[in-house]
């Protein structure tokens, strides 16, 4: 009999408890794990028989403002786009209409930027995997290993050009762009710059090289200055030959158009960024008989080149062109690096596409970073 009592003890403390869990209410935030400290989640628990609720939030003046919740009765809610280390006041407001009562809850957080953003580790993921594979075809090609670049028309025929121009003793003209050093389609243009004026240097042919921008006069200099230098002919650099122009763009333009009409130079090269000056350039060019070879990324010029060049460069062709004519290991190894790079990707785009209509949305998710 006394076994039967302390059962029902223990049976009727397990039934208050229970009710006492069905009748208490919590109102918690929390800072978001792992994310730039725009964000808190805010948690709640209310007993049941609660059906309806509203979560306000306060304003800079303390004025709670009604939040929208995509589901009535959601047990939690992520606040974003907020700042950092501010603090933010809430307020849950629950209604019973059966009991016509109601649960006022007011509770703060304060989002914290963390070191580490969780939603950006494919990203990191992928910066390692392409740095390992350019460190790792940069050493194969110190090492010796030769690596094959398909054959680039454009690259190919500036030997042709240099040649003809020592022919008829006239000279070269190139022009690096119409952009800023910033650029990196300046920046491989004057890569191509170099090796061009070390085989100008080494036929005794002269290369004129007008610029748009001082930071670019500089660099240009220091390029075939140092070219001449490698070709063993310090003494036949004219620093004169390559030289400003003006920063208006139209104004540089009819500058070059008076030099080729004026020294009517056997080749021409157009290499870097242009936008509508290109056929301006190619057809003066072009009504002189040079031989001329253009390249640019920007795909909106390039049927100009085309169709008024006798060689185009197109998009990345640009890019791979140094590592081209140099054979440098550093760049050949740095290209195929960022060969395997777009093989990476291609594979991920058919992979995502596949898990997409199997109905598995996370790998898509966590490569643009949606994951936390």
């Amino acid at each position: 009999m006394k076994h039967i009592y302390y059962l029902l003890i223990v049976l009727l403390l397990l039934q208050s408890a229970m009710l006492w869990a069905n009748t208490t209410s919590s109102f918690t935030i929390s800072d978001k794990p792992w994310d730039k400290g725009e964000a808190l989640i805010l948690n709640w628990n209310l007993p049941d028989g609660y059906d309806r609720l509203n979560l306000q939030k306060a304003d800079s003046l303390m004025v709670y403002q009604d939040m929208e919740l995509d589901e009535p009765l959601v047990s939690g809610f992520v606040d974003d786009n907020l700042d950092p280390d501010e603090t933010y006041h809430y307020r849950l407001i629950a209604y019973n209409d059966a009991l016509a009562d109601s649960i006022f809850i007011e509770a703060q957080g304060q989002p914290k930027e963390n070191w580490f953003y969780m939603h950006k580790l494919s990203f990191l993921l992928l910066f390692l995997i392409l740095g390992s594979a350019i460190v790792f075809y940069v050493m194969a090609a110190r090492r010796g290993k030769d690596f094959y670049i398909r054959r680039i028309s454009g690259l190919d025929s500036m030997e042709e050009a240099i040649g003809r121009a020592t022919e008829k003793g006239k000279p070269i003209l190139f022009v690096p762009g119409i952009s800023e050093l910033d650029d990196i389609q300046t920046i491989a243009s004057l890569s191509i710059l170099g090796q061009l004026a070390q085989r100008a240097a080494e036929y005794n042919t002269e290369i004129i090289v007008p610029c748009r921008f001082a930071m670019v006069l500089s660099a240009a200099r220091e390029v075939v200055k140092e070219a001449y230098l490698k070709a063993g002919r310090p003494d036949a650099y004219r620093e004169d030959r390559i030289f400003y122009l003006t920063d208006d763009q139209f104004g540089y333009v009819a500058g070059i158009d008076g030099i080729i009409v004026r020294e009517e130079p056997a080749a021409n090269f157009f290499l870097g960024s242009f936008y509508a000056e290109s056929l301006i350039l190619a057809e003066t060019g072009l009504s002189t008989g040079a031989i001329q070879t253009a390249g640019t990324a920007n795909a909106h010029q390039l049927p100009f080149f085309v169709v008024s060049c006798d060689y185009t460069l197109i998009g990345e062709e640009l890019f791979a062109a140094s590592a081209y004519l140099s054979r440098d290991a550093q760049q050949v190894g740095s290209l195929k690096g960022h060969d395997f790079g777009k093989l990476l990707v291609i594979l991920l785009i058919v992979v995502g596409i596949i898990l997409e209509i199997a109905g598995q949305g996370w790998f898509k998710s966590f490569l643009m970073g949606a994951g936390s």
